[in-house]
């Protein structure tokens, strides 16, 4: 079992950054994959960005450009830096980790609110 704890989120207004951090302890040497994942009220969850033990990352389409996904050599931090944010980013960022076999028990925060706004 992973545990995962985030920080980092806040109040932004338009066009401006916050960068999210993730501690992840536990069984980190079986975890492949850390990410993030959003959820808007009255909207399911959604992933926002993924990376790899071998650095491959994933990214929503909405955020290409945008965020930056990163993490530490042992797994045990994940980052996100988010730019030119958006209102509709607006969301609690939920950190995620995952072992194979991939998708059977992932590992969740329990989330830090974002809200863009002016």
């Amino acid at each position: 079992q992973v545990q995962l704890v985030e920080s980092g989120g806040g109040l932004v207004q338009p066009g401006g950054s916050l960068r999210l951090s993730c501690a992840a302890s536990g069984r980190l040497f079986s975890v492949y994959v850390l990410g993030w994942y959003r959820q808007a009220p009255g909207k399911e969850r959604e992933l926002v960005a993924l990376i790899t033990r071998d650095d491959r990352t994933t990214y929503a389409d909405s955020v290409k450009g945008r965020f930056t996904i990163s993490r530490t050599i042992g797994m045990n931090t994940v980052s996100l830096q988010m730019d030119s944010l958006e209102p509709e980013d607006t969301a609690v960022y939920y950190c995620h980790a995952d072992s194979p076999p991939l998708g059977t028990n992932p590992s969740w925060g329990r989330g830090t609110q974002v809200i863009v706004s002016s």
